[in-house]
């Protein structure tokens, strides 16, 4: 039998609570204009969280949806300047009592569908034993985000707690993320964990040749360079030339996701890309993109990136849920809860791969002219996104393939 390489990707998010903002109600779908809002609101979300994070060196990785996700779970028990902090961080426009099912809508839509590959969220809560918690939340939180209370002894036993959350997130993410907590994280003052788990696992609709793939420099800068094993292929894909960057497009298997790829011309330009990145500007290069035949150099590449998240958040706006001042009353009825530790970790694997038919079709193909060249052979971002709703599912950037 024939071994396939596969594109994976997979990420698992947990945010530790002494929760959590929306007003409480049954699971319901959400109107089209508020669907909108927050998937608008979710991508600038993820642009400025990438922001935050950019300072830092080297590779990055995340899941905006999955974090918008679990932010607008914890919104569910938020009352006051906590939950207007945090809306204003997630880019909420509307009435706050629409904020929970316009949140759980696309994870039910997500999990709802087999289209050719395998995306899917997982949500729970996990809650001290004993604890009273409000039961409008823990409705709004199951029906809305299918977030059951799963019930551990944080007081008694914290790291008892800490190896069955991370052996729930384990499972969820196909056991690509593990020891989300490390030993000493979870402590006997925990109250309760929200987690939010995604998993993603897709074929490209035009497969790259594992023949078409060699060792090749791959430059980390005007300066510095390693070898790396580089994939090639020939074929049609959304392609720009945006002047200082190219963009380039291709499709999933089932033609439902794509990643997106911004590869600065100059092999030290993607700091200057990544102060031009904004919202407004990266749908308009999407919907700049124009499908042609192009020359595709992409690197193979295996990154996991963890983040805690509190500061980056706190810089953001969401200040409250932090402090003492927090106001979780929704969860419990009291004010004594406040958010310990925002934790993010996420893993992206890239092959060659994808399916029959795009195999034909790289087959025997004659050029009858130079077709623009998209040679990712220095640092690039890429995200992937939903291509009906255009939510950004992981945001990222390749410094290193080596790394």
């Amino acid at each position: 039998m024939i071994r396939r390489p596969r594109l994976l990707l997979f990420l698992s998010l947990l945010i530790l609570a002494l929760p959590a903002c929306a007003a409480n109600k049954p699971a319901e779908e959400a109107d089209p204009q508020v669907n909108l809002a927050v998937l608008e609101g979710n991508n600038q979300t993820a642009l400025d969280l990438y922001a935050q994070l950019r300072s830092d060196k080297g590779n990055l990785f995340f899941s905006p949806s999955s974090i918008s996700m679990a932010l607008g779970m914890t919104c569910v028990g938020a009352r006051g300047e906590t939950a207007d902090e945090i809306v204003k961080v997630l880019h909420f426009p509307l009435e706050f009592d629409q904020l929970a099912p316009a949140f759980g809508t696309p994870s039910r839509q997500i999990n709802g569908k087999r289209r050719g590959y395998e995306l899917r969220t997982a949500n729970a809560l996990w809650g001290q034993k004993g604890t009273d918690f409000k039961e409008a939340f823990l409705e709004t939180t199951r029906a809305n985000f299918g977030a059951g209370l799963k019930e551990v002894d944080f007081r008694h036993a914290p790291e008892e707690a800490r190896k069955t959350i991370n052996e729930w997130v384990e499972k969820q993410t196909k056991d690509r993320i593990k020891d989300l907590f490390p030993q000493g994280t979870i402590t006997s003052e925990m109250q309760l964990a929200l987690t939010n788990a995604i998993y993603f696992k897709g074929n490209w609709d035009k497969q790259f040749s594992r023949r078409a793939t060699s060792d090749e420099t791959f430059r980390l800068s005007g300066k510095e360079s390693v070898e790396a094993p580089l994939m090639n292929q020939t074929d049609r894909f959304g392609f720009l030339d945006a002047g200082t960057f190219l963009a380039l497009e291709m499709l999933y298997e089932g033609q439902d996701l794509s990643m997106v790829v911004l590869l600065p011309k100059e092999v030290d330009g993607l700091a200057d890309l990544e102060q031009t990145l904004t919202a407004n500007r990266l749908s308009d290069w999407i919907g700049r993109l124009r499908p042609q035949k192009v020359m595709v150099t992409l690197p193979k590449l295996k990154v996991t990136c963890e983040f805690t998240l509190n500061d980056a958040l706190g810089k953001m706006g969401m200040k409250r849920a932090f402090t003492n001042q927090a106001d979780f009353s929704g969860i419990n009825g009291r004010t004594d809860l406040r958010i310990s530790l925002v934790a993010h970790k996420a893993f992206v694997e890239v092959n060659e791969e994808g399916t029959k038919a795009a195999a034909a079709a790289a087959t025997g193909m004659v050029v009858k002219s130079l077709p623009p060249v998209f040679r990712a052979d220095h640092p690039f971002l890429f995200l992937i996104r939903d291509l009906h709703s255009g939510s950004i599912l992981f945001l990222g950037r390749l410094a290193n393939p080596k790394d």
